[in-house]
């Protein structure tokens, strides 16, 4: 007999329900677009900087379509936060994108394995995320560990991303944390607006990039 976890879903009794399951069902079964991003991607291929024991709250993903309705209902102490990719990116705008090595396969203890963005395309989804869903803290101890990404990856995803806000806020954190990758990366290339962008009240402008940061976050690391 199969176990239907919410409304319209069907599971079999073998096993617990969990979110890698979930979303491996979405991409495999239903073909869905879905990737899993942002932190979650990060953490998921062990470059988080301090990696929960109980594993993540909340599972970032990346599609180019709405979630289905039944994804909010399940019963898991995970939530899941839907982002479009195509507010983010224009030419990578399509998951899985294996071919462009924008997102990777990692193996899960499922029959299947999970497609993830790589690094590179998962830390241009944090920042973007700043500061409605992620803190500059929490983000800024997560960039220090990013210390060997793909600048020719890197490049092709700056290039590509639409988000002005990302982009300087990705130079910022690298600079800050003196990533080697950094000094391989054309920021003439680079599209990174005009004008200020007030991230977070009360904060310093960085004169730079022209975005507020937490004043105790422009102290050299």
């Amino acid at each position: 007999w199969l176990i239907q976890p919410a409304r319209g879903t069907f599971k079999r009794p073998l096993g617990e329900l969990s979110w890698q399951g979930v979303v491996v069902s979405l991409q495999r079964l239903l073909g869905s677009d879905f990737v899993v991003g942002g932190r979650t991607a990060i953490e998921a291929q062990g470059l988080g900087h301090y990696l929960s024991q109980t594993g993540p709250s909340t599972i970032h993903l990346y599609g180019t379509r709405p979630a289905p309705g039944w994804l909010a209902k399940l019963p898991l102490k995970q939530k899941f936060r839907v982002h479009r990719t195509q507010s983010l990116f224009k030419a990578h705008a399509s998951p899985p994108g294996l071919k462009s090595g924008t997102t990777r396969e990692i193996p899960t203890t499922l029959d299947w394995p999970l497609t993830v963005s790589t690094p590179e395309r998962a830390f241009l989804e944090l920042l973007d995320q700043l500061p409605r869903y992620e803190s500059f803290h929490q983000v800024d101890a997560l960039s220090e560990g990013l210390r060997n990404l793909s600048p020719r990856r890197l490049q092709t995803l700056l290039n590509d991303c639409k988000s002005i806000k990302a982009k300087r806020l990705f130079f910022w954190f690298a600079e800050r944390h003196q990533h080697s990758w950094l000094k391989q990366i054309d920021k003439s290339k680079v599209n990174l607006g005009t004008g200020k962008r007030m991230l977070v009240k009360g904060g310093k402008l960085d004169t730079k990039y022209l975005i507020t940061i937490p004043d105790d976050l422009n102290a050299p690391v």
